[in-house]
């Protein structure tokens, strides 16, 4: 059956060859025989091209959008859209034609000068307030204005001063604690022993006195505060005829409830530090609300800081031909989240309105709540926040870097549907902006 085959498909080859031509006589036509060209190489089909990164939309396409949406909005309607894919596209309509209608005004003269040359810094730097003065003062002079205001601080109350100087400008802490509580007992043993006089005097070269005391920064200054002095005692019995002691001046026994005051105040006193200036600001509406020039206070890294990156590079390193687990890999990525000590954090609004804040990385999200409850006319409207990519920040006890919201991010608000829909029901006048007056009397343009 195979051969039968075979033979059939030989005639049908033949017959399909043309007319046959013996090869001794001329070709027909006094013409050579044609000989077909060879046929090109098929061409192997080439891999496909790895598409491109999605651009962000320019203006033109936003206000394209938001016309395309205007035009839906004319249309007959058939089936109703759900409530939130209608509140969701008049979200999004919003925000487009109030970015538009910001672009269309145009910007101020000096402003398009400085975007057509380097982008202006979203901020300037990072600011902290001194609890002392009050003042506002950068990162890298934190530490000098804080020394300078405590120094300040002795002609005021050199007791507290000094405290101040033990618990602030000592690092280490086991060192103070352990400090602290031995010249806590000093004090305890002359206000219960008032008549002991050898509890009056404190030998410098006690070695307890030299290796927990004396190399605090602060203390001398605490026991010269609270009417100790110094004094050159002789020692009998000793190689050195004389030594140096703190003596309490006789005065400061008419008055031993105040000097236990001051160890209870040494006691439970905390290191002063300087808290961070939110530098709240707010924009109108931008499309540039997702652009981020952050200056080198966000990225700098201490000494400390540089020799720990060294260290997880080097594990890095010798990591790199092992098989990771899934937690492992989540570990290095928080290890990169630890990178940055403070966020620039932007939240817009529904209308557009855009407020801004500086954050430590490692605040909770609870903190950005509260920041913009506290901004709002009327802080008690339900609201949520979203992330980059709609995520909604749920979980306010988790961090911003374990959010992934370092060094910037840009944020929505939703408020709550239920309680705006009774608003409107209520037929409630409602004010232009949900925030308050003051912070809309100093609203910038975005740089």
């Amino acid at each position: 059956m195979r051969k039968f085959f075979q033979e059939i498909k030989a005639d049908l080859k033949f017959k399909t060859a043309g007319p046959g031509q013996k090869l001794s006589e001329p070709s027909r036509g006094g013409h050579q025989a044609r000989v077909p060209p060879p046929r090109a190489p098929k061409e192997k089909p080439k891999a496909e091209a790895a598409p491109k990164p999605r651009q962000a939309p320019t203006d033109e396409a936003q206000m394209a959008a938001a016309a395309a949406l205007a035009r839906l909005e004319l249309k007959p309607k058939g089936k109703a859209p759900s409530c939130s894919q209608e509140s969701i596209k008049n979200q999004v309509r919003r925000e487009l034609m109030a970015e538009a209608a910001a672009s269309e005004k145009g910007l101020p003269e000096e402003e398009k000068e400085q975007e057509e040359g380097a982008a202006a810094p979203s901020v300037s730097g990072v600011y902290f307030i001194c609890p002392l003065t009050g003042a506002v003062v950068r990162k890298d002079q934190k530490e000098k204005h804080l020394r300078e205001a405590i120094q300040a601080h002795f002609s005021v109350d050199p007791v507290a001063a000094s405290i101040m100087e033990i618990h602030t400008f000592n690092k280490d802490r086991e060192k103070v604690r352990v400090g602290v509580e031995t010249m806590a007992k000093y004090l305890d043993n002359i206000y219960l022993h008032p008549e002991e006089e050898k509890y009056q005097k404190i030998k410098l070269q006690n070695k307890v006195f030299q290796e927990r005391i004396s190399c605090l920064e602060g203390a001398h200054k605490f026991f010269q505060a609270v009417g100790f002095e110094t004094k050159t005692l002789p020692v009998p019995g000793q190689d050195s005829p004389e030594e140096q002691f703190y003596v309490l001046r006789e005065e400061v026994l008419a008055r031993l409830e105040q000097l236990k005051d001051s160890k209870e105040q040494l006691l439970s006193s905390e290191p002063l530090r300087a808290r961070l200036d939110r530098q709240l600001r707010v924009f109108r509406p931008s499309p540039r609300a997702a652009r981020f020039e952050l200056p080198d206070d966000f990225y700098n890294l201490s000494a400390e800081e540089i020799r720990r990156e060294q260290r997880l590079r080097t594990e890095a390193v010798e990591k790199a031909s092992m098989l990771r687990t899934r937690a492992m890999r989540e570990k290095e990525e928080q290890r990169e989240m630890r990178k940055y000590n403070y966020t620039l954090l932007r939240v817009r609004f529904p209308d557009g309105y855009i407020l801004q804040g500086t954050f430590y990385a490692r605040e909770a999200v609870s903190v950005l709540y509260s920041f913009v409850r506290e901004a709002l006319r009327d802080d008690w409207l339900p609201f949520e926040l979203l992330g980059p990519g709609g995520v909604k920040l749920t979980d306010e006890n988790l961090a911003f870097n374990e959010c992934g919201l370092v060094p910037s991010a840009l944020l929505s608000l939703c408020w709550d549907a239920a309680v705006m829909a009774d608003i409107e029901a209520a037929a409630e006048e409602q004010p232009q902006s949900p925030l308050r007056p003051e912070l809309l009397a100093r609203v910038q343009t975005l740089p």
